[in-house]
C-alpha cells in the first residue's frame, strides 16, 4: 500500500482555517460565556500545532535511508501520531475537569452568539476534514490529524445544539454536559491510535499466521526447516521479516534461487516486502520457530 501524501497546500489551508476558527471562537466564547465554545477554541489552537507537526513528520518520513537511519525516517510519522493522540487525551481530561467545575458554578450563556460562532466553526472544520480525508485511511499520522479536525466538527455540532436550546431555555447544566460528552468522544477516538503506535514503537509482531508461513516456506524445494523467525513493523504498512532456513547441502547459487522463491511467497501472500534470510544446513535444525526465552539463571 502506498503511503499517504497529503499536499503542502492542503496542510497550509487546514492550518489557516484552524487559526481562524480559534480566534473567532475565543472571542465568541468570552462574549457568550460558553465553556464549550472556549474549550473548542483551545482545542483548535492545539490542532493548528498538531497539523503543522503532522506535515513536518510527513516530510521527514520521506527522507531516504542512510548510515545513521538504515530503515529511514518513517517512524517520524508514528511519533507524530502518538504525540497528537496524547495531546487529545490531555485536552479531553482538562475539558472534563473544567466542565465539572461549571456544574458547581454555572454561568449565564448567550445562546445566539454561541450558535453563530459554532456554525462558522463547523463549516471550517468540515472543509478541513474533507481536505485530509483522502490521506486518513493509510497513514496514522494523517489519521491522528484528521481526528483532531473531525472531533472539532463534532464539538461544533454539539455547541450548535446547545446554542439553539439556550436561546429559548436557561439550562445551566447543558453547556458543561455537552463539553463532557465531546471530550469522552475525543478520548475514545484517540486511544486506539496510541495503542497502535505504542505497538509499532515496541516492535510488536504484526498479525501474521506464522504457522501458515512456515508451512508455505517448507513447500519450497530444498527447504527442510524454518526457525529463528522475527517480524516487526517500521510503520503501519511496512513489515520487516527475518528467518533462518535449513536447506540441503548445496551451492550458494542454488540457495539464491530458494531465496527468490521465499521472497515471492512472502511478498505475494503476506505483503512482506523487506525480507532477510539466513541459510543453514544442520545448525539450528531442532530449534523452534521462535527462539525460547533466555534462562538467565543458567548463565550465572
Amino acid at each position: 500500500m502506498e503511503r499517504s501524501n497529503v499536499s503542502k497546500q492542503r496542510f497550509l489551508i487546514v492550518t489557516l482555517l484552524n487559526v481562524l476558527i480559534t480566534v473567532v471562537e475565543i472571542i465568541g466564547g468570552l462574549v457568550s460565556g460558553s465553556l464549550a465554545l472556549l474549550s473548542d477554541a483551545f482545542h483548535n489552537l492545539g490542532d493548528s500545532i498538531s497539523i503543522v507537526l503532522g506535515y513536518f513528520a510527513q516530510v521527514i518520513s520521506g527522507r531516504p535511508e542512510n548510515r545513521r537511519r538504515t530503515y529511514g525516517y518513517r517512524r517520524a510519522e508514528i511519533l507524530s501520531a502518538m504525540a497528537n493522540s496524547i495531546f487529545l487525551i490531555v485536552v479531553s481530561i482538562a475539558l472534563i475537569v473544567e466542565a465539572i467545575k461549571r456544574f458547581s458554578h454555572p454561568e449565564h450563556i448567550n445562546g445566539r452568539i454561541m450558535l453563530i460562532v459554532a456554525i462558522i466553526g463547523l463549516i471550517a472544520n468540515l472543509v478541513s476534514a474533507q481536505l485530509l480525508h483522502s490521506g486518513s485511511h493509510d497513514s496514522l499520522n494523517v489519521k491522528a490529524t484528521y481526528l483532531h479536525v473531525l472531533s472539532d466538527a463534532l464539538s461544533s455540532i454539539a455547541v450548535i445544539f446547545g446554542g439553539v436550546i439556550l436561546m429559548f431555555f436557561n439550562i445551566t447544566w447543558l453547556d458543561p454536559t455537552l463539553t463532557i460528552l465531546v471530550a469522552l468522544y475525543i478520548a475514545k477516538e484517540a486511544l486506539p491510535i496510541i495503542k497502535q503506535t505504542l505497538s509499532i514503537l515496541m516492535q510488536s509482531s504484526p498479525d501474521l499466521d506464522y504457522e501458515a508461513i512456515k508451512h508455505d516456506l517448507m513447500q519450497v524445494p530444498g527447504v527442510v526447516g524454518v526457525h529463528h523467525v522475527h517480524a516487526w513493523t517500521i510503520d503501519e504498512h511496512r513489515i520487516v521479516f527475518s528467518a533462518h532456513l535449513n536447506c540441503h547441502d548445496m551451492m550458494l547459487s542454488e540457495v539464491e534461487k530458494i531465496y527468490l522463491q521465499v521472497e515471492k511467497i512472502l511478498n505475494d501472500k503476506y505483503d512482506i516486502k523487506h525480507v532477510t534470510l539466513q541459510a543453514e544446513c544442520q545448525r539450528g535444525r531442532d530449534e523452534e520457530l521462535f527462539n525460547p526465552p533466555i534462562d538467565h539463571d543458567k548463565l550465572c
